[in-house]
């Protein structure tokens, strides 16, 4: 189980005024669940994001998982960046290996592991590829085989697919779910994309700004597997959108949908 518990983070302009991001947010997400912050730019979704990572600070709250506070990074959890964040340097192989060889793991097995990860999201044949001779659709891919090859507790993902195109997008979507669908992690997802977040999650949590706070709750309830022209065609879809916009749109707090 995550657990955030009163998560507030506040910061301080140059002229020393403060501004709130995030406002005693408390959230619980059960293990294995595919859950998407929604929101739009300035809410505070990725500071959130980072928090549980463990690579920003919060100010005030804490947040747990399994019952053990978080103080910084760990190996139960794995982060994607919209930017991928790979190594110009290393080959698609060297970078799916980078975590595993940064736990330790010797070369023999976590190259068997990588290997196989890299098969998963469709590049073998390109582990010799350096990032910039691939397109920015299979950098992420080697992001999310990455990802995936350190079987992490909870992954993290921060607009993952916001910079690629929207066909590339659907495909990315669909490999993300086909992997989840395999390995049953914890998937804690940003997202600006109403349509991105309900055809993903079993949750979409809402978020508005100034501060950053919860506006609505909201379960899909959609069946597994996703058929995405099954799905987005459905009256509980459109239903979702329409619940989705309402909270987004909303002016302050709204309850939980």
């Amino acid at each position: 189980m995550l657990n955030l518990s009163q998560l507030t983070k506040i910061y301080s302009n140059d002229d020393g005024a403060r501004q709130v991001v995030l406002d005693a947010i408390n959230l619980a997400v059960p293990d294995n669940q595919f859950c998407c912050l929604l929101g739009a730019s300035g809410c505070g979704k990725t500071t959130l994001l980072r928090i549980v990572a463990g690579l920003t600070q919060a100010d005030g709250g804490e947040v747990t998982i399994a019952g053990l506070a978080v103080h910084g990074p760990g190996q139960d959890r794995s982060m994607v960046f919209q930017n991928y964040g790979l190594l110009p340097w290393r080959t698609v192989l060297g970078n799916v290996e980078f975590g595993l060889e940064i736990r330790g793991v010797g070369i023999s097995e976590r190259r068997e592991i990588c290997r196989e990860y890299i098969k998963r999201v469709g590049l073998t044949g390109f582990e010799s590829h350096y990032p910039h001779q691939i397109s920015g659709g299979m950098q992420q891919r080697v992001a999310l085989a990455r990802a995936f090859s350190k079987k992490p507790n909870i992954l993290l993902m921060d607009e993952p697919f916001a910079a690629v195109d929207m066909q590339t997008r659907e495909m990315l979507q669909d490999e993300l779910l086909r992997i989840w669908s395999m390995m049953k992690t914890t998937v804690l997802f940003v997202t600006h994309s109403i349509e991105e977040a309900i055809y993903l999650s079993d949750r979409v949590i809402v978020m508005g700004a100034h501060p950053g706070h919860i506006r609505a709750d909201v379960t899909t309830g959609l069946a597994r597997p996703r058929i995405a022209s099954d799905i987005k065609q459905s009256p509980r879809f459109a239903e979702l959108q329409a619940i989705c916009r309402r909270a987004l749109q909303a002016g302050g707090r709204a309850e939980a949908a």
